[in-house]
């Protein structure tokens, strides 16, 4: 079954070839770090090493307090820092330049990659950020008995159903993961489901919950708020980690809304991914409103602006406490949501579409609680007129924002924790290691 899995892995890269050329040159994706994402890396040597492996922005802003607990309870481990994606690397780079010895890409999953990055690194141990599992990679580590953590781990049932058509393979597969810390008991019983020993696995709640806690930039809130005035004058709208078509219906929803109930309103739209930051510009452009650019030199009429785009990577935490209401995208778009925490830890009043799958857990729990607003699954031109609707309702209310904004922050603050049941785990792991696969060998104990 490798062997069909590293032929079909083959057989899609040269399929995709000529996308990752286009990509490369007009996105600037993927070739950067190439040499790296075929495992050439530069060697490591000293103290023992935790590589930990983050696949994007969401998994790297997990891992902060992670990172930050290791440097303080165990200091004599280097850490390395691996991501796939080009935004997620830029954010690694920001946050983790402190903390960490080497940052690059993941490599490519064949065995002669996967083989040259663990032979420049040679990781005392490994810890996955959420559930990317590679076949190869995680083969490779259980051969060189080098232990693997799965760590704020999460398997919707969409990814659920996928994997459970190859359950005897991915029983192979999980035979190199020698702890696996999930998010809810939920995503533990499907990964129990898959095959993993039971032992094996742990439910720790969501490293998010952490990361929305941690202390702001609020150097960086000061500068936002003072470079476009930002006031209590002029109500706030933030559109956070938006898809298409959700820039086109917010943008409309938000005419009608100054139109007819709060002229002085302003809207500050942050889309998910960098490579949409032009084409974003232009509807707004198009939309007719005067617009300013965070990634633009600064101009008198920034203050002014009606629309700001947020085109930059790692600021969007900073600009949450600044917004009236919140909207978090990739929701009304069928992408499954993003992170509402981030939002809720500062207290903001957060809607969301109804297409939040990644998070079905934590949303149920927010809209049970009645710490956030959701909207139903409804063709775009109605989700328009009730995003009109909403948004005027909560700019109104004062009262209503403040309830759902007290809930959801003291929702956060409820289910924080667990970096410190995770912490206490790995060190377990790291002293007595367990090594991949089913026999549970024990590695001579590790320094703590």
């Amino acid at each position: 079954m490798y062997f069909i899995y590293s032929l079909l892995l083959a057989v899609g890269f040269l399929i995709l070839l000529p996308r990752f050329f286009y990509d490369a040159f007009r996105h600037g994706k993927y070739v950067a770090g190439f040499r790296e994402r075929l495992g050439t890396l530069s060697p490591a040597n000293g103290q023992p090493l935790i590589w930990i492996h983050c696949v994007s922005v969401g998994e790297t802003q997990a891992a902060r307090p992670l990172v930050l607990e290791l440097k303080k309870q165990l200091p004599n481990r280097r850490i390395a820092i691996s991501t796939t994606t080009l935004t997620g690397q830029n954010l690694a780079r920001e946050i983790f330049k402190h903390d960490a010895e080497k940052i690059f890409y993941f490599p490519f999953d064949w065995r002669w990659s996967v083989r040259r990055a663990l032979k420049a690194l040679r990781p005392e141990a490994i810890l996955i950020m959420e559930t990317e599992l590679w076949p190869v990679f995680l083969r490779e580590c259980e051969r060189q008995q080098i232990p693997v953590a799965v760590l704020n781990g999460r398997l919707s049932e969409r990814s659920f159903r996928r994997y459970r058509l190859f359950r005897g393979f991915m029983s192979q597969v999980l035979r190199g993961v020698s702890l696996a810390m999930m998010q809810t008991e939920a995503d533990a019983g499907r990964l129990r489901s898959l095959g993993i020993a039971p032992k094996k696995v742990q439910v720790s709640g969501s490293l998010k919950f952490d990361a929305g806690t941690l202390p702001l930039n609020d150097a960086l809130t000061a500068e936002l708020r003072e470079r476009f005035n930002f006031n209590d004058d002029s109500p706030l709208l933030l559109a956070a980690s938006t898809h298409a078509p959700e820039e086109k219906i917010l943008l409309e929803a938000f005419k009608r809304l100054i139109a007819h109930a709060e002229p002085s309103t302003r809207l500050l739209i942050a889309p998910r991914h960098p490579e949409r930051f032009a084409e974003v510009a232009a509807l707004v452009e198009a939309s007719g409103f005067s617009s300013a650019r965070r990634s633009a030199p600064q101009k008198e009429t920034d203050n002014t602006a009606k629309v700001i785009l947020l085109d930059t990577i790692g600021e969007l935490q900073s600009a949450y406490s600044l917004a009236t209401v919140v909207f978090v995208g990739g929701s009304i778009a069928k992408t499954g949501g993003h992170n509402i925490l981030e939002p809720a830890a500062v207290g903001a009043c957060i809607l969301t579409g109804a297409h939040t799958y990644n998070f079905r857990e934590i949303v149920e729990e927010f809209v049970r609680a009645e710490a956030i607003i959701q909207l139903p699954a409804m063709p775009d031109s109605r989700t328009t007129q009730e995003l009109e609707k909403l948004f005027a309702t909560l700019l109104m209310d004062g009262d209503k924002r403040r309830r759902l904004g007290e809930r959801a922050k003291q929702l956060v603050n409820q289910n924080r924790g667990a970096t410190e049941r995770t912490m206490k785990s790995l060190k377990k792991l790291l002293a007595d290691p367990i090594v991949p696969g089913d026999a549970a060998i024990h590695r001579k104990p590790a320094r703590t």
